[in-house]
């Protein structure tokens, strides 16, 4: 649904079941909540997602924010809009001045938030100066110059979204102003450690106004945050590439991503996921996030089954395909689920009647100088 606008309430639109848990989705300086068409209706399959405009951007009151405004006043009216809605409690995403709002929330009312996605942002929007000259600027003479340059300073070259361009032409000037007020007095940088909800930072490779270098200091600064970077995005990332972002915030706000990477330390071992890690590339980073995620996040944690039950089923399959350096691999995880190198040698005798006496022989000679290569070290 579709809140009309209120003196009060910041515009906003729901979707999602009920009683799934909520996820607030801020946008940018000059968007309205179409910044997250292509986002929004996919996490809403988990999440009840309310989205919301700027005051008086999209269908938000001009009145709602004034001059000399501030960050944590866009945060209040956040905090706000979540009472009216019964939501004590949330996740919450935001890009760029959306952002910065998460951040002042994670800063100061760390138990309204669960987590924190921080996309194509920054603690501090590289000093006061321009913003203070750009809403001088609009003030004086509105929005529509401003909006002529929109596609370069949020888009890679070639790409734009129409609706995003004509919501910043009409965005109201006042509330406009007001917001890049906001901006210009935040710097939140000598608090990011004081930040203790998991948090995500997501960064535009080719973003101009908020560079790689700005998400890497909120990584950087806030407790065990995570730092990814998407190629080929600019600023409103969310627009631009929708599929890598929602692929980021599903691991994020699932918890997959998080849990699985701690299984899957505990069967292969720190040292191996750790080179796993070292080698990854912006090329293989969403199949590095898949594999967190999927195999080691969904499947290894299912209880259905024991780690050494799943050992042993692995190993198997590993054999009828002739993937012998992932066998290696996992017959030192079975090791560490507890299974013997006999009920291992039982496992792969197995495999010589249903996969055949080649496959299994070549699995008992990776087998035997796995157990000896580990019987080694711990001599």
């Amino acid at each position: 649904m579709t809140s009309s606008a209120s003196d009060k309430i910041l515009n906003h639109r729901a979707e999602g079941p009920e009683t799934a848990p909520p996820l607030l989705l801020g946008p940018s300086l000059g968007t309205s909540y179409a910044l997250w068409d292509e986002v929004a209706p996919e996490l809403s399959i988990t999440h009840r997602v309310v989205r919301w405009d700027l005051p008086g951007h999209g269908g938000s009151a001009a009145g709602l924010i004034g001059p000399g405004a501030t960050v944590g006043d866009l945060a209040g009216l956040v905090l706000r809009l979540a009472d009216a809605l019964g939501v004590e409690r949330f996740a919450y995403a935001g890009v760029s001045l959306g952002g910065a709002v998460g951040l002042h929330l994670a800063v100061h009312h760390p138990d309204r938030l669960s987590s924190l996605a921080v996309i194509c942002s920054s603690a501090h929007f590289n000093g006061a100066k321009p913003w203070e000259e750009r809403a001088a600027l609009v003030r004086c003479e509105g929005l529509a110059d401003l909006a002529e340059g929109a596609d370069a300073r949020w888009f890679t070259s070639g790409f734009t979204v129409p609706q995003l361009v004509d919501d910043h032409r009409r965005a109201d000037p006042e509330a406009y102003a007001a917001c890049c007020d906001a901006l210009a007095a935040f710097d939140l940088r000598d608090r990011l450690p004081e930040i203790t909800v998991p948090t995500l930072a997501v960064a535009g490779r080719e973003d101009p106004a908020t560079p790689p270098e700005h998400l890497r200091e909120i990584a950087d600064a806030v407790p065990d945050a995570a730092l990814v970077e998407i190629p080929g995005a600019s600023h409103l990332a969310p627009a631009e590439c929708p599929e890598a972002v929602l692929t980021a915030l599903r691991a994020h706000f699932s918890g997959d991503a998080r849990r699985g990477m701690e299984v899957r330390r505990e069967v292969l071992g720190d040292a191996h996921v750790d080179r796993a890690q070292a080698r990854q590339t912006p090329f293989t980073a969403r199949f590095q996030d898949f594999i967190s995620r999927y195999a080691w996040g969904e499947i290894w944690t299912d209880p259905t089954l024991t780690r050494r039950e799943r050992s042993m089923v692995t190993m198997t399959a590993l054999i009828a395909h002739g993937h012998y350096d992932e066998l290696a691999m996992h017959v030192r995880a079975a090791r560490r689920n507890g299974l013997t190198p006999e009920e291992i040698g039982a496992v792969l005798l197995q495999t010589a009647v249903y996969c055949g006496v080649p496959a299994a022989n070549s699995a008992f000679a990776t087998a035997q100088r796995v157990l000896a290569e580990d019987d080694g070290d711990r001599a």
